[in-house]
């Protein structure tokens, strides 16, 4: 028969296991801190989409864009900088007529990192300034690399997402 002291040690690792295995199931799968620095900068693509499209300074949003970027808009693709700033200068948000804010919500957000490539999903809400009713709702998918330093979308396709509570 085991003795008091080798059920009580093995009652301890039988609870303990699964705490143990837990933490390193955790630790394994949370992003090390190169990989959130990285999260951070591509985090950096949503921030400034929206104050380039409140501001409806377009330079600003070409900074976002590889020289051969892809953006999709429905039955619409468009290639190159150039063809992405034509459609954009065109679109809502770059209105003079419109005041307009963008935000996204927080939980709203998801981003990926896998070296030097990575994801990005987020909702643009545009509000109108002075009425507070939300005018468009887009949601952005996009593809980014880190090229000469700098995350910058590769690939975007735009959707239409619906609000909800």
């Amino acid at each position: 028969m085991p003795s008091r002291t080798f059920l009580i040690a093995a009652g301890i690792v039988a609870l303990a296991l699964p705490v143990v295995a837990q933490a390193d199931w955790m630790s394994s799968s949370a992003p090390t801190a190169p990989q959130r620095a990285e999260l951070y900068s591509i985090h950096q693509i949503e921030s400034t989409w929206h104050r380039a499209t409140t501001k409806k300074n377009l330079d600003l949003m070409m900074t976002l864009w590889a020289p051969k970027a892809t953006m999709i808009l429905g039955p619409t693709t468009v290639k190159g900088k150039p063809a992405i700033r034509a459609v954009l200068s065109k679109a809502q948000p770059f209105q003079r007529s419109n005041h307009w804010i963008s935000e996204t919500p927080a939980y709203k957000i998801r981003a990926t990192v896998s070296g030097t490539r990575g994801t990005l999903y987020f909702e643009c809400h545009y509000v109108d300034v002075d009425t507070g009713a939300v005018k468009l709702v887009a949601g952005v998918s996009a593809d980014v690399q880190r090229v000469k330093g700098k995350w910058l979308i590769t690939k975007m396709i735009a959707s239409s997402p619906t609000l909800e509570p």
